[in-house]
């Protein structure tokens, strides 16, 4: 248990997933008594499981990157990962097919991917190592003096630290210009700039800090958690109950009341008064939803000025036999994407030749698939608030797997014998997500940093937002960070008396 007590406190979280498991495990590890409301028959949000004749299927996230995050993580409580799931190292981190027949494999050593790089581009090995030793300078910055300290309010940044970290960030140029830097070749350029996909982003409008993705990927590596994604998502939940805290599944939350000394939990018939409430589900459906009307003071149409992250089509297909020229992750690629980002953040429509990423974990771990089967993800990244009605829905499936297999040769059109999908409407049906938006608010300029929701809802005593929708943002490690950093709020107000509406805008 930390040094700090919120003995007597009465916590309650609405929604399950990473980051409000995460929180409960603080919270309940600092002594509130913690109850979640899940409203879904299973925690995790959108990183779930589906689970048919044999088939596994993670739902949501796929990558494992950052593992020291989930050290930090567990080795608060006194565990290790390794004591809760088993991790693979991916060798190579990813396989790239393009539409004029080229294929890559990107290998895990770095100079292995430097000799990629100069075998496309004379200099190219050079401009990838200064590539990387930036990206690394950066995510140490980022790290230490931004993410890691959880910075969520605009005065954090006027620090002299936080203002020498601004110039390994280079905040206001785009990752497209930075990247534009180091190498000319347009399929390097897509190599180094992919991972904005697990940013929901544009390279054209992502902030150019988020180079340190690729020290992410090259410098520290790409893991697969053996049995799926999920194990991590269960081993955050037996660390929250082991703590103390108190899980429900199956609750919706209908409605939040703020009252006086604390917040009331509305469940549809039932209510319930607790003295601090976390909020793990969108923020703009909390304010546009949950709360009454007006209660968070905003200037105009603060929402609908947001920018979303892309939503996605997703196929969870159980197939016959093996699929040997697909790595356990596969991209496939146009040479020219800008098509598809421009059908995503300006022209929002289905795209008509779509860039699309393929997961295989059984290549890895036979236990996802039966004998003989391999279990296939497929995913493509589509604007939200598209029209998803079945019938599109259909013929968007036959382009998606005609395009798998033109890019990589695989025809898994007559091998499938499970399958499932989601996309736009399961996004937001299921999760409450604005538009459909599979990954929430995108890491644009202006929702970056202390322009994202920090954990406090503004102007709003005694409730907090946690999750990919706040500060630090999207992905699985940053989840795991902000349930630390709102777990640091709640007991930050408690020591202090808590607060009200003025004296928070104050400290704004």
């Amino acid at each position: 248990m930390s040094d700090r007590s919120l003995d007597g406190t009465s916590v309650g979280i609405v929604g399950g997933g990473i980051g409000g498991l995460a929180a409960a495990a603080y919270l309940a590890d600092d002594g509130a008594a913690v109850t979640l409301y899940e409203r879904s028959d299973r925690v995790g949000g959108v990183a779930g499981r589906i689970e048919r004749d044999g088939f596994r299927f993670d739902t949501g996230p796929s990558w494992y990157l950052m593992p020291e995050v989930f050290e930090r993580f567990f080795g608060h409580f006194g565990h290790e990962p390794a004591e809760f799931y088993e991790l693979e190292r991916l060798d190579p981190h990813y396989r790239v097919f393009w539409d004029d027949g080229d294929r890559v494999d990107v290998p895990a050593d770095p100079e292995a991917a430097a000799r990629l790089f100069e075998s496309y581009e004379d200099g190219g090995a050079e401009a990838f190592r200064r590539y990387l030793a930036d990206a690394e300078a950066a995510y140490e910055a980022g790290m230490e003096q931004v993410v890691l300290p959880g910075r969520s309010r605009l005065r954090d940044y006027l620090s002299t630290d936080v203002l020498r970290a601004g110039r390994e960030l280079a905040l206001l140029d785009s990752l497209d210009e930075r990247v534009s830097e180091y190498v000319d070749h347009p399929k390097l350029r897509q190599l180094l700039q992919y991972t904005l996909v697990f940013l929901g982003g544009s390279p054209h409008d992502t902030p150019a800090m988020y180079q340190l993705m690729s020290h992410v990927d090259y410098g520290l590596g790409v893991y697969y958690p053996i049995g799926g994604m999920y194990e991590v998502v269960e081993a955050v939940e037996a660390v929250a109950r082991e703590r103390g805290a108190d899980v429900h599944t199956n609750v919706e939350v209908t409605g939040l009341d703020p009252v006086s000394g604390g917040v009331a939990v509305d469940l549809g018939g039932d209510r319930y008064v607790h003295d601090r409430v976390v909020c793990n589900v969108p923020p703009e459906y909390v304010e546009r939803e949950l709360l009454p009307a007006g209660s968070v003071p905003r200037l105009g149409n603060y929402w609908d000025r947001r920018t979303y992250g892309p939503s996605a089509y997703l196929l969870y297909l159980g197939v016959e036999g093996r699929v040997d020229e697909l790595a356990h992750h596969t991209l496939a690629l146009p040479t020219d994407w800008d098509p598809h980002f421009e059908a995503i953040f300006e022209d929002p429509r289905w795209p008509e030749e779509p860039t699309v990423y393929v997961n295989v974990p059984s290549r890895t771990d036979p236990s996802v698939a039966p004998s003989s089967h391999e279990s296939v993800v497929i995913l493509v990244p589509l604007a939200p608030g598209l029209d998803d009605a079945p019938e599109r829905r259909e013929r968007f499936r036959e382009t998606v797997l005609e395009t798998v297999a033109s890019y990589t040769g695989v025809d898994l059109a007559d091998r499938i014998v499970v399958e499932e999908s989601a996309c736009v409407s399961e996004f937001a049906r299921r999760f409450n997500r604005p538009g459909g938006s599979a990954l929430g608010l995108a890491h644009t300029l202006t929702q970056t940093g202390p322009l994202r929701p920090g954990p406090r809802v503004r102007g709003v005593d005694r409730l907090y937002h946690v999750g990919g929708g706040t500060n630090p943002g999207i992905g699985v490690p940053m989840c795991l960070l902000s349930g630390e950093h709102c777990a640091d709020a709640v007991a930050e107000d408690v020591s202090i008396g808590g607060f009200d509406r003025l004296s928070f805008l104050a400290r704004e």
